[in-house]
Parts: C-alpha cells; sequence; structure tokens
C-alpha cells in the first residue's frame, strides 16, 4: 500500500492537466477505472514525445507496457479538471517504472496512484535495448529519490 508522503503532489516534479469527459462517468457516477489507465498512458507519452523525442511513427525504439497497476483513494466525476503528476520511481538499463498521481486540480493529495511499466524495444526486433538517451535524460529529470 501507498504511504500518504508518495500521495502528495509535491512528490511529482511534472504535471499534465486532463479534462474529464461524460463519456469517463460510469453506472455508479463516477470515472470508470479503465480511464485511469488512458490517463496514465497519454502523461507518460507525451511526457516521452514532448521531453525526450521519442518518434512513435518511424523511431527505431519504441516502448511497451509491461506492468501496470492503480490503487485508488477518492473518486473523480465529469465534470472535474485533474492532473496527471508523474515521477520515475526507477530508471534501470531497458525499463523505466513511473508513477503517476490523479489530483483534483488544487489538491495536495492524489485521488489514485499508478504504477506504469515501460520496457524499451527494437522496432524490428521486438529485443530490449537500453533506453535511449534523450529519453534517459528526460526520465533522470523526473527520478525521486
Amino acid at each position: 500500500m501507498t504511504n500518504d508522503a508518495n500521495r502528495n503532489r509535491a512528490s511529482f516534479p511534472v504535471f499534465d492537466e486532463i479534462t474529464t469527459r461524460w463519456a469517463d462517468n460510469d453506472l455508479y457516477g463516477h470515472v470508470n477505472n479503465v480511464t485511469y489507465y488512458a490517463w496514465f498512458d497519454s502523461s507518460v507519452n507525451r511526457y516521452l514525445i514532448e521531453e525526450g523525442g521519442l518518434d512513435i511513427h518511424r523511431g527505431d525504439n519504441i516502448a511497451y507496457v509491461v506492468s501496470s497497476s492503480c490503487d485508488y483513494f477518492s473518486p473523480i466525476a465529469y465534470p472535474e479538471r485533474v492532473e496527471a503528476g508523474l515521477r520515475v520511481e526507477k530508471l534501470g538499463n531497458s525499463s523505466v517504472i513511473y508513477n503517476i498521481g490523479i489530483f483534483r486540480q488544487g489538491e495536495d493529495e492524489a485521488c489514485a496512484l499508478g504504477k506504469f511499466v515501460h520496457v524499451f524495444v527494437d522496432r524490428e526486433t521486438d529485443r530490449p535495448v537500453p533506453v535511449p538517451q534523450g529519453i534517459r535524460t528526460a526520465l533522470e529529470k523526473l527520478l525521486v529519490q
């Protein structure tokens, strides 16, 4: 389980603004759990593209999600505006473990905390490769000790 310090806004170096959509709500009146995973994927990949230079269409290397999970603490519902905080828990040779906190705008404690693991692979061979240098440099900025 997660301790409270890990859920604090101050422990995330970068944020991505998200607008909930009507379709995100489920029959229970809150954002469905699968939507959080889409937010994780979008936030991580946006950072990799914009800050690390990941070329998702023509690059030699791509990243596969090999594991993901989420702990939920309080519900979110449309029409709330939320932010995804991003940090790196561990940066390995060919893999990275991200933590993504989902926050209501202006709140200090995450409503949900995700873990997301990428392995970088060669697009042609599907074999693991070292994290490309530009991406590694971008990810090092998010590494939280």
